[in-house]
């Protein structure tokens, strides 16, 4: 059992998930954990059982849509200080190359872990989970937590057996998407669709800007093909941003049944073991509140538009992510 205490909630955008803004304290009842083989030591244990997180989190994607996991993140572990990080000065990622993608996937987030200390890196991006996600976990020596599209849930959850897949092209073109198709979906239709431009629609979302109901009809229209389709997989994490235009569409073109999934609770609860699977009971440290400082990080910061997006999910504005970094695809 857990019984935290937050300040300053604050809700993301359209109530996409309540996220905290401030240093918090929690008293945990039946989890005892030390410095010793904690991660980078980001627990230290009083005999009252109050817990003083140190390390961050490190949630990295490539633009803001890693914000959606992140407020997931936050409210599954608030005691926890974080920092998000961004690949934005090579947005999107699901049109880039390969190879290229891994190595500069690889760069930046050790780039970022370095500079942040971090105990745990979540990538917050399906792209960049199907092409670096083993890369990333042999170069770094922190627990390196991926992102599976949700189509294990839609195939479980599905009534007629038909399901679409909205996703980047680097994705749908992946093996990995087809062996997850393969093991968990194997029984289904699946409809796999390259909703690129479902990206920079949710990046205009966040700052601010009207979305452009031309380009979200475009890429949904492949859905209405199939008229026994009823679950659709969220495979990027930019789209539960839009997902209430997506519903808006849907709704319109007589399509209000159909459920849209995406993997955020999932990486979260996924994180949250991680972190207390590593932890063990530990000594007599003084109790206190104080938790590191959240902030961000961008390989652009100066990008027009970056830092409302991340006010409007309760992120500090970004600091600049310096890293040498591979030449532009």
């Amino acid at each position: 059992m857990v019984a935290c205490a937050a300040a300053n909630v604050t809700s993301g955008i359209a109530s996409l998930l309540a996220v905290g803004t401030a240093p918090f304290v929690c008293i945990m009842d039946s989890l005892t954990v030390s410095e010793q083989n904690a991660p980078c030591g980001a627990y230290v244990t009083s005999t009252l059982g109050n817990v003083i997180m140190t390390a961050p989190i490190l949630v990295f994607d490539s633009g803001v849509g890693g914000l959606s996991v992140l407020a997931h993140v936050r409210a599954q572990l608030p005691v926890h200080p974080f920092v998000f990080a961004c690949d934005n000065a090579a947005l999107p990622y699901g049109t880039k190359p390969t190879n290229w993608l891994r190595e500069r996937i690889v760069s930046v987030c050790q780039a970022a872990v370095h500079e942040t200390g971090a105990c745990a890196l979540v990538v917050a991006c399906n792209t960049a989970s199907t092409v670096a996600l083993d890369d990333l976990r042999q170069a770094l020596d922190i627990p390196v937590i991926g992102t599976v599209p949700a189509v294990k849930p839609a195939a479980e959850q599905s009534q007629s057996g038909v399901i679409g897949v909205l996703a980047t092209t680097t994705t749908i073109n992946g093996a990995y998407l087809q062996r997850l198709i393969q093991q968990f979906a194997a029984q289904c239709e699946v409809v796999n669709i390259a909703a690129d431009a479902l990206v920079g629609q949710a990046e205009r979302k966040l700052r601010g800007e009207v979305l452009d109901d031309a380009v979200l009809e475009a890429m949904l229209a492949p859905l209405w093909a199939h008229p026994l389709l009823d679950t659709v997989v969220l495979g990027c994490t930019h789209f539960p941003l839009v997902k209430e235009e997506c519903e808006r569409i849907a709704r319109a073109h007589g399509r209000s049944a159909i459920r849209w999934l995406d993997s955020g609770a999932a990486i979260a609860r996924r994180t949250a073991d991680v972190l207390k699977g590593r932890a063990i009971e530990g000594g007599d440290a003084a109790a206190s509140d104080v938790a590191s400082e959240n902030y961000s990080l961008a390989t652009a910061p100066e990008r027009p538009g970056l830092e409302q997006a991340l006010a409007g999910m309760g992120v500090p504005p970004a600091r600049r992510l310096m890293v040498e970094l591979v030449a532009n695809a």
